[in-house]
This record gives C-alpha cells, sequence and structure tokens, in this order.
C-alpha cells in the first residue's frame, strides 16, 4: 500500500513538472542548425524538459525535439538571446540563454 501511494505522488510531482514547464519565445532571423535539426526562420516557442528542448513552430503548432546540455550561469540573464555561429552559408544555433534566470541551454 506504502509503495503504491509513493508511486502516485511520485507521478503527480512529474505531471506538476510538466504541466508547469515555462516556455520561451525565440525568433530565427534565417535558416538555422539546432544540432542535427534545420528549422526554417520564423518564431519558435521553446520548453526544455530534462534534457531535451522542444521547439513549436508558432504559425504551424509543428514541434522538433533536440537533446541539450545545461548549464547555469553565475547572473541570471535580463533577456532571452541566442548565440549562433556561421558555418560557411548556415546559421548555427549554440545556446539559448533564458531570461530571467541563469540557465543556459547548450546544443
Amino acid at each position: 500500500m506504502k509503495k503504491t501511494v509513493f508511486l502516485a505522488g511520485i507521478l503527480a510531482l512529474a505531471s506538476l513538472s510538466i504541466a508547469f514547464a515555462k516556455s520561451y519565445d525565440v525568433t530565427l532571423a534565417h535558416a538555422t542548425q539546432v544540432g542535427t535539426l534545420q528549422l526554417k526562420a520564423g518564431n519558435y516557442e521553446v520548453t526544455v524538459t530534462g534534457d531535451k528542448a522542444i521547439f513549436t513552430d508558432v504559425d504551424t503548432s509543428k514541434k522538433f525535439t533536440v537533446p541539450v546540455k545545461i548549464e547555469n550561469a553565475p547572473t541570471k540573464f535580463d533577456y532571452t538571446t541566442t548565440e549562433e555561429t556561421n558555418n560557411g552559408n548556415v546559421d548555427v544555433l549554440k545556446a539559448i540563454h533564458l531570461g530571467g534566470s541563469t540557465t543556459q541551454i547548450d546544443f
């Protein structure tokens, strides 16, 4: 009985963390490589769940998932910003700094 109650509590907490996952708005000015994905230019809502980032295209609601590494900066980021490089004629997203937090998402 105790095992069942404990498991139910863990599942409830896990579902709460998913239900209240914060999302961040990111605009890609050009087609951009994100990890192994190629995303078209546009507006995306980014949600981080564990070691994955989910990019949701604001116009089509299509979702793209990519593995990430989460790092903590010593101070809070004032705004959500992207860190990109250009590899020839392809923009490559290296990181997203999440505004209002110390969280940096590395790709």
